[in-house]
């Protein structure tokens, strides 16, 4: 339980220039709609056509995963225009978010609310679970009944996270509104769900319902997976700040605590930017296509720790977090350094 309210972190000398950056351009993003949408369209109606025509699915399948790559930045644009950061229009954004939304089956309102209340809480200790990763401490987890320590290890499980946990979210979880939600975001979910009933009614009249599951099912469960990945990286990795709510301090939960996943070019075209996450904690106003021109243009961001992507897989054996040397351990670690009453380590 929270005992007191924390005192706003002092902000770096550097911080003000980060506003100029968070100028939404309307060619950049029509750039980036036209570049993005039009070669998913045209995904679409290639996989369509390999269907229809009897080639080998798996000729579908590799266009599922491009498609499902694009997809992904299609929901870096919704998750922009959630932070009303892509376009300068408000109802601009809003619009956007709703197509984006559904085609990424996602409520535009009430994911909006979870994820800026995640804004809010990452890295405080007394307030998980607003769209973040499951994550409890060794004294948690040892203090816990056999039962939830089980579902942790499951949860925890790549096969269950990043192969079932797609499916079940996108799939089933964003078709119900979030715990908390408003009028609006439930009326959001309302709208995304009968947006995709007509989508998929009219897709199965137009070119047959099971042409339809074979591409779309594929195209999602890649940008799904693909999308946990990075969200788990973004926050689960060697070195990562988690703190206290009176402790919590702001400028390290940015800098600290979310990473810089630095990708491979295509990759990073493909995630909107998204790598840069210490930059959108900083300041979310910040839009994707503006994230990289600003950190060239601001020493201080380069000089955080980058994590790449050979090394982002390790971020898989941390599993839980040690309070009393503020790191994340794995579970085989954690269990054998509380058997032998040492310190934890990484690992």
């Amino acid at each position: 339980m929270q005992t007191s309210r924390p005192q706003p972190a002092a902000r770096p000398e550097w911080f003000r220039e980060l506003s100029r950056f968070a100028k939404p351009d309307v060619h950049k993003s029509l750039w980036q709609l036209a570049n993005t949408f039009i070669p998913y369209i045209a995904l679409w109606v290639l996989m369509i056509l390999t269907v229809q025509h009897g080639y080998h699915y798996g000729i579908t399948l590799a266009l599922a995963a491009i498609a499902g790559g694009l997809l992904v930045r299609i929901f870096i644009f919704f998750h922009d225009a959630c932070h009303s950061s892509f376009f300068a229009s408000a109802k601009a954004n809003r619009i956007l978010g709703y197509i984006a939304g559904v085609l990424t089956f996602t409520p535009f309102r009430d994911w909006q609310k979870s994820h800026l209340k995640h804004h809010g809480t990452a890295g405080d200790l007394d307030n998980r679970g607003s769209g973040d990763v499951w994550t409890m401490t060794v004294e948690e987890y040892e203090s816990a009944p056999w039962t939830r320590r089980l579902a942790y290890r499951l949860y925890r499980n790549p096969l269950i996270l990043f192969g079932l946990g797609p499916a079940y979210m996108f799939l089933v979880s964003n078709r119900i509104p979030h715990k908390h939600a408003g009028k609006k975001e439930r009326r959001s979910v309302l709208i995304t769900n009968i947006s995709l009933l007509v989508l998929i009614l009219v897709a199965s009249w137009a070119i047959g319902f099971w042409t339809y599951v074979k591409i779309q099912i594929p195209v999602l469960l890649v940008a799904g997976t693909i999308g946990i990945w990075l969200f788990y990286v973004q926050h689960q990795f060697q070195g990562v700040y988690w703190a206290r709510h009176e402790d919590r301090d702001q400028i390290k939960v940015a800098l600290q605590g979310s990473s810089h996943y630095k990708l491979p070019a295509p990759l990073q075209w493909i995630t909107g930017n998204i790598g840069l996450h210490h930059i959108h904690h900083m300041y979310p106003r910040i839009p994707n296509y503006n994230l990289q021109e600003c950190y060239e243009a601001i020493k201080p961001l380069q000089e955080v720790p980058h994590l790449t992507l050979r090394k982002s897989f390790h971020c898989l054996r941390m599993r839980l977090w040690d309070e009393a040397n503020q790191q994340l351990v794995g579970f085989s670690r954690a269990k054998k350094e509380s058997e032998q009453g040492k310190p934890l380590r990484a690992g």
